[in-house]
């Protein structure tokens, strides 16, 4: 019976994940870094990217995930909502190598975590890019600066670099295994924070 029971509770194999940050944060680079494992210099996004990618390996191997990358401009920000409706996971990428932008990324995750439209299911999966430059701040020090709270979500933390993928090998096992843990683990009163 457990088997069963495990059996359809993972038996979707189809994702939508929504790609989120600030403008420059890297999240279209980090999309094709993804999806083809090169690098694609974009030009801003205005609106969004979409690409669909089928998993060939890993512990995520036959399963499908649909990539939003949404533009981070301040004037787009307010679209966000729109696309999170029916989201499976969000990534949310911060630039770890502008502290000047940081409060402006906190800013923003919390209006992400607050929205009314973002069920507390949908686990976070924070990308701290940039982190082949000098400047760039570790994960756990952006973790510490930003002091946010995630109201009992699934959240894990990678620190990454778009322009080499390092960081990036596995990242469908990480959203299928956050993705898993959501429905299982995550009842009322349960919190779980991974970083």
């Amino acid at each position: 019976m457990g088997n069963s029971f495990t059996s359809l509770l993972f038996k979707n194999t189809d994702h939508r994940v929504v790609i989120l940050g600030l403008d420059n944060a890297g999240k279209t680079t980090i999309l094709y870094r993804i999806k083809l494992h090169q690098i694609v210099l974009p030009q801003p996004t205005v609106g969004f990217n979409c690409e669909k990618c089928r998993v060939e390996n890993g512990i995520a191997k036959g399963h499908h995930f649909s990539l939003w990358d949404i533009g981070g401009h301040h004037r787009l920000r307010p679209l966000w909502k729109t696309y999170i409706k029916s989201t499976t996971a969000v990534i949310y990428v911060i630039d770890t190598s502008c502290k000047t932008r940081l409060d402006e990324s906190k800013d923003e995750l919390e209006i992400l975590i607050n929205s009314s439209g973002l069920p507390i299911s949908v686990p976070i999966l924070i990308l701290a890019n940039k982190q082949d430059l000098p400047s760039s701040m570790k994960s756990d020090n952006v973790l510490e600066e930003m002091n946010v709270n995630f109201n009992k979500r699934i959240v894990e933390w990678v620190d990454v670099c778009a322009l080499t993928g390092e960081g990036l090998e596995d990242i469908f096992g990480k959203l299928l295994t956050m993705i898993n843990a959501s429905k299982v683990l995550l009842s009322p009163g349960k919190s779980i924070r991974k970083s």
